[in-house]
């Protein structure tokens, strides 16, 4: 699968609505995958976990977090980071970074309801929490677009050496299949 520019990355990473999933792990181990909101803004993903959020306490147990961005429908743009979690701002003080959190909230529901949501929800302290894209492992891809090789649907590394698919060129030909 053909990797994203970091045009396209970061057109993703911006984008209204496309939510993120963050991985943890408990004391135990054990992962958990919690689905959530996000801003990308100087080069870091940063997000908001609850007073109440399990996963706040396993970042402040084990820093080490994955996470998913994915992009709904076609091409299926994807960024997976691996890295660490820096609590940015600690529970109750939320007054240092609200104007963030407005940020953050307005690109998933609009203007007016997420100030709503900022407002009716100031009294209920939450983290701030990022991840610097510099200092993580950073994967990303999509289908192939436009005259892309179909191959491309796969990274090489998938196909066995007799794969039908082998029989397209990974640069692309005119007789290759269309995605659509």
């Amino acid at each position: 699968m053909p990797k994203l520019t970091d045009d396209e990355r970061n057109g993703l990473l911006t984008q209204d609505g496309v939510l993120m999933h963050v991985a943890t792990v408990d004391e135990s181990g054990a992962p958990l995958v919690t689905t959530i909101w996000f801003i990308y803004e100087d080069g870091k993903i940063y997000f908001t976990p609850r007073r109440m959020s399990e996963w706040l306490v396993h970042i402040r147990n084990e820093p080490r977090v994955s996470l998913c961005i994915t992009e709904e429908g076609p091409p299926y743009r994807k960024v997976v980071v691996r890295g660490t979690a820096t609590i940015v701002h600690d529970l109750g003080d939320d007054d240092a970074w609200r104007d963030r959190y407005r940020r953050l909230s307005i690109k998933y529901v609009g203007d007016d309801a997420g100030n709503i949501y900022v407002n009716t929800t100031i009294d209920q302290p939450r983290a701030l929490c990022s991840v610097t894209l510099d200092d993580a492992e950073v994967r990303s891809w999509r289908m192939p677009i436009d005259d892309e090789a179909y191959k491309g649907i796969w990274a090489s590394r998938y196909y066995t050496d007799d794969a039908i698919m082998n029989k397209y060129a990974t640069d692309g030909n005119k007789d290759q299949p269309k995605l659509a």
